[in-house]
């Protein structure tokens, strides 16, 4: 009796579901590749602000959507080794595609650059572009101060990335006064080595 169940235990978990409802070893593979894929193009074409700023309600999509795509990805096979299988293809077609954008060719790298969107460009706000990605002054204030700015006028350029990510270039008032001190440190060293002549 242990015997069985113990036979039925290990059918279960790696044997490839069976029956009508079974799929294919190739049609596992070519599920998580073809979800993934339109995952990336929704979440680059209408994720930026999601990757950017991360709040309850993007988390809440950003979850759900997980749940939402697993019976695309796998069918109806519960078995340990149909999950396996998907979850190895996605990680090997993840790892695939970041090695080629990542370190692709040039021109690929310059489409990348080219998907950058300017949200402050020589110090003024591009308000456009703050519409389309329903991102307000206070949450591009907020990243400012994690940056170490303590006002947008600060900024000279901030650009968000298609990752997600905001970089902001700028001289913060904590800097240019470090920068000032530096300078008169530095004039006062000359003049006293101009003294010790």
């Amino acid at each position: 009796m242990i015997l069985t169940d113990w036979h039925t235990l290990m059918v279960n978990l790696f044997e490839l579901g069976t029956g009508l409802a079974s799929v294919s070893v190739v049609e596992k593979i070519l599920r998580p590749i073809v979800v993934y894929l339109l995952l990336v193009v929704l979440l680059r074409r209408f994720g930026k602000r999601i990757l950017a700023q991360l709040n309850p309600f993007d988390f809440v999509v950003l979850l759900t959507l997980s749940n939402t795509v697993q019976n695309a990805i796998i069918g109806n096979d519960t078995s340990l080794t149909g999950g396996i299988v998907g979850a190895a293809t996605l990680v090997g077609f993840n790892a695939l595609l970041v090695r080629f954008y990542y370190r692709g060719p040039e021109r690929e790298k310059r489409m990348i650059e080219s998907l950058d969107t300017y949200l402050i460009r020589d110090h003024h706000v591009v308000n456009d572009v703050l519409r389309r990605f329903h991102i307000n002054r206070g949450e591009l204030t907020a990243r400012a101060h994690e940056r170490g700015f303590d006002d947008l006028d600060e900024v000279d350029t901030a650009v968000l990335y298609p990752n997600g990510t905001i970089y902001m270039k700028g001289t913060s008032a904590d800097e240019a006064c470090m920068q000032e001190i530096l300078r008169s440190v530095q004039a006062l060293r000359q003049e006293v080595a101009d003294l010790r002549r």
